[in-house]
């Protein structure tokens, strides 16, 4: 079955309807490389998809690379349309799909109806035997810039309370609230923070909620884990408190309270793919990694700029660890570890590299955090 007619039983459309938009389509250049992105929000959330966006945008210097997106797509079938019409109607060979909720069923599927099209989904799981050969998996380990913003809101705390407003105690998020916490007490052994849990990853009206609560209790410093910090980073500086951003640079939200953030660099990832693709490489054949992944070092991630409450002092000995954490000479996870009832999570005489699987599986808050996984 050709790819038009293909299209055209996936989308419901009538074979000389299919046919039709596709002679009307613009074509790619022969040798052009077409790309798509899905967002499942808007593209100036100062957040996660921004951070795509921004990544997506970056391609635009890369010759031979023709870049197009949507933004604001459900994670429903709408995304499958969403996909087809890259492909049918743009001529995509590539499709970036960045919601988890984007995966299964959906990529999947329309990833069955076009072998010749490769599929990155970020953040998810891949079974081989199982899912389509010509999907890859993208995703970074960003513990070790949260260690290090942990380290300049532990340096600036006055009240020794931070707060962490966070979407859901899944493993990626706790990842990231203990990593900040041990960066904290790397420089401040006697900080303490509490962590609220909202239930999903965009409830404005909830994140100002708790944002505010905790400012109430004595937070200094307010950070967070939900699709967009931007509430939380705006409450902080109408409390005149500090903040540390997540996913995307926030500081023009606060420009008198933010101290730095932990941002993405995808950037990075995606031209790393557009270079391979563009030499012929390919996910179904191996020739691409099935799953891609990176770190502060492979500069899939990186600390934002220091905002004006962040001494040079600071500065100098935050920069200092991040050299360790290059160097390999200090780790995020090195034992003894306790969680918050006590238990010891990590031994001592025990280091847990951030790319080790075993902390997909974290279900732990350490100790002087007040919060439980169970919220």
């Amino acid at each position: 079955m050709s790819e038009a007619l293909r299209y055209a039983h996936a989308s419901g459309l009538s074979r000389r309807r299919c046919l039709a938009l596709l002679a009307a389509a613009p074509r790619a250049a022969p040798d052009s490389l077409a790309i798509g992105f899905v967002y499942n929000g808007p593209k100036n959330d100062l957040g996660y998809n921004q951070a795509h966006a921004e990544g997506k945008q970056s391609l635009k210097s890369v010759p031979y690379v023709r870049a197009f997106d949507e933004a604001s797509v459900p994670e429903t079938v709408a995304v499958e349309e969403s996909m087809r019409n890259m492909i049918y109607q743009d001529s995509a060979r590539v499709v970036f799909a960045t919601s988890y909720g984007f995966l299964d069923p959906f990529v999947f599927r329309v990833a069955r109806e076009n072998p010749a099209v490769q599929f990155f989904h970020c953040g998810g799981s891949y079974r081989d035997g199982l899912d389509p050969r010509n999907v890859g998996i993208y995703f970074g380990f960003i513990d070790e810039v949260e260690y290090l913003a942990g380290m300049t809101a532990g340096l600036a705390t006055r009240t020794g309370r931070m707060g962490f407003v966070a979407a859901k105690p899944i493993p990626q998020v706790l990842r990231n609230i203990n990593s900040f916490m041990l960066g904290a007490r790397s420089v401040n052994p006697s900080v303490t923070m509490r962590v609220v849990f909202t239930g999903d990853w965009v409830l404005p009206v909830r994140e100002a909620e708790a944002s505010s609560s905790l400012a109430d209790q004595g937070v200094d410093v307010l950070t967070g884990h939900t699709g967009s910090p931007r509430v939380i980073v705006q409450v902080a500086e109408r409390r005149g408190i500090f903040a540390t951003g997540y996913q995307f640079n926030q500081s023009v939200l606060a420009p008198r309270g933010f101290l730095t953030g932990a941002e993405w660099a995808w950037g990075v990832v995606y031209r790393r793919y557009a270079e391979l693709i563009h030499a012929g490489k390919s996910v179904a054949d191996g020739s691409i990694p099935r799953r891609m992944t990176g770190t502060l070092k492979d500069e899939f991630c990186r600390l934002s700029p220091f905002g004006p409450a962040v001494t040079a002092q600071h500065r100098e000995a935050i920069s200092a660890a991040k050299q360790r954490l290059l160097n390999g000479s200090q780790a995020v996870y090195r034992g003894p570890l306790r969680d918050n009832t006590g238990k010891t999570v990590v031994p001592a005489g025990i280091t847990i590299r951030i790319e080790d699987p075993v902390l997909d599986q974290m279900n732990w808050l350490l100790d002087g955090i007040l919060g439980d996984v169970r919220s």
